[in-house]
């Protein structure tokens, strides 16, 4: 598999032909639940995305999680006034990426592929996430050079930026 990002595609996975050269015109498309399980190694209690709300493969997604006062972490965190952890946000960011980067190179897990955590630059934690919240995640590909994906992410509840990050993935081959 190639290290690097190839040209915009069509999202339907069944499409290869290159998109018209403008971003903006690039195909479109969102999942499902089932869909992420195809993407996303993670499950429960640990998968913090419930749909993706539009992908551009080799650009952006926008992604969804709903808070739910259910979610393990507010048992500790904190008593009387749950506030989501900011890493779980960070967490939920890194987890769009990888949906993101997986969509481009249009591969899964299944493949043998992973794209692990490398770095997080420049957080910032602007308001508290609680129960009843719905966090909106978006993330955008700025490079991927070899084995390297940079991303800006940011996320927000109610249109208002909560947290923001630019994340760095790893790609890795895994055996199967």
């Amino acid at each position: 598999m190639s290290d690097t990002v190839p040209p915009n595609k069509h999202c339907a996975d069944n499409e290869s032909s290159a998109v018209p050269e403008a971003r903006a015109e690039a195909a479109t498309f969102s999942m499902d639940i089932q869909e992420i399980f195809n993407y996303l190694p993670h499950r429960y209690p640990f998968l913090l995305i419930d749909r993706v709300l539009a992908c551009t493969p080799g650009d952006s997604l926008v992604a969804l999680k709903n808070i739910s006062v259910n979610e393990g972490f507010f048992t500790g965190h904190f008593p009387g006034r749950p506030v989501m952890p900011g890493v779980l946000i960070i967490e939920a960011l890194a987890q769009a990426t990888g949906i993101l980067a997986f969509k481009t190179v249009q591969a899964t897990p299944a493949n043998g592929t992973m794209y692990y955590l490398a770095g997080v630059d420049n957080a910032r934690f602007k308001q508290p996430v609680q129960p009843g919240d719905q966090l909106i995640l978006q993330v955008k590909l700025e490079r991927a050079v070899r084995s390297i994906w940079k991303f800006n992410g940011e996320a927000k509840v109610d249109g208002k930026i909560v947290a923001s990050a630019d994340l760095m993935c790893a790609h890795r081959e895994v055996l199967i």
